[in-house]
């Protein structure tokens, strides 16, 4: 039984930083491209950031382009989210996704596995 488990969300001021991180199990990590979303109220929910299966080559949307950074540590089976000079339109709840073998590019529609997400509040 595959399964992603987010943490690290949080209640956080304009400008601070937190670490998200995702812990899977049940799967071949390494062979998964793994992906971040968000999904704020009222909004679909959208590509952050995803770091393909064979390490190197990320994503980012242009929202968190240079305050975000995404990296994974095969050997722990885990993907990490180190988000910096945070602002209160980041304030939503984040998923984990993972993807056989995916693209960084690839659409929500692509990703097979989900966590339950985890929430992050950014204060002004």
């Amino acid at each position: 039984q595959v399964q992603l488990v987010e943490s690290g969300g949080g209640l956080v001021q304009a400008g601070g930083s937190l670490r998200l991180s995702c812990a899977a199990s049940g799967l071949i990590f390494s062979t998964y491209t793994m992906g971040w979303f968000r999904q704020a109220p009222g909004k679909e929910r959208e590509s952050v950031a995803a770091i393909i299966w064979r390490g190197g080559n990320t994503y980012y949307a242009d929202s968190v382009k240079g305050r975000f950074t995404i990296s994974r540590d095969n050997a722990k089976n885990t993907v990490y989210l180190q988000m910096s000079s945070l602002k209160p339109e980041d304030t939503a709840v984040y998923y984990c996704a993972a993807n056989l073998r995916g693209d960084v590019g690839a659409g929500i529609r692509n990703y097979d596995y989900w966590g339950q997400g985890t929430q992050v509040t950014v204060s002004s």
